[in-house]
């Protein structure tokens, strides 16, 4: 009963470590220019990026950019501030990143699966790839932050 019950708590102790580990990808990270903050999230188990941050000289006339290069010409005068970017991140412990995400380049208008791993605690590496091939894609770097 004694051995039953420490592989209870041991188990439970791995999988809050799981968890912690999972969660050191939220927080405000600076996209690789230092000119966007996005927040990274966990939502429903998932993770999520949403710009929450534009450095004042992307403004026109007092305004934030806007997704004016979606391909959904109703999308295009929504503000690229609270656009969420990144989503539907797993993290996978085996492999040490997040996956089966999917993240939006607002200069392109294109939207590329992707997966996310930490380099250290303050940079977040990230690829975006199309048709399945993780070589046919770019890197991009996020730096950790604050508000």
């Amino acid at each position: 009963m004694k051995h039953l019950a420490l592989l209870f708590f041991l188990g439970l102790y791995t999988i809050a470590g799981i968890a912690q580990e999972a969660d050191k990808i939220t927080g405000i990270w600076w996209n690789d220019e230092k000119t966007t903050k996005i927040k990274v999230e966990k939502e429903n188990g998932k993770y999520l990026g949403t710009i929450v941050y534009m450095i004042p000289e992307k403004y026109e006339n007092g305004q934030p950019p806007k997704d004016d290069n979606n391909p959904d010409e109703k999308l295009q005068d929504r503000s690229l501030i609270g656009l969420q970017i990144l989503s539907g991140l797993e993290y996978d412990a085996k492999d040490e990143e997040w996956n089966n995400g999917e993240i939006y380049d607002p200069k392109s208008g294109n939207t590329y699966t992707c997966y996310a791993w930490l380099e250290s605690d303050d940079l977040l590496k990230l690829k975006g790839y199309v048709a399945g091939i993780r070589l046919l894609g770019r890197s991009s770097e996020w730096y950790r932050t604050e508000l």
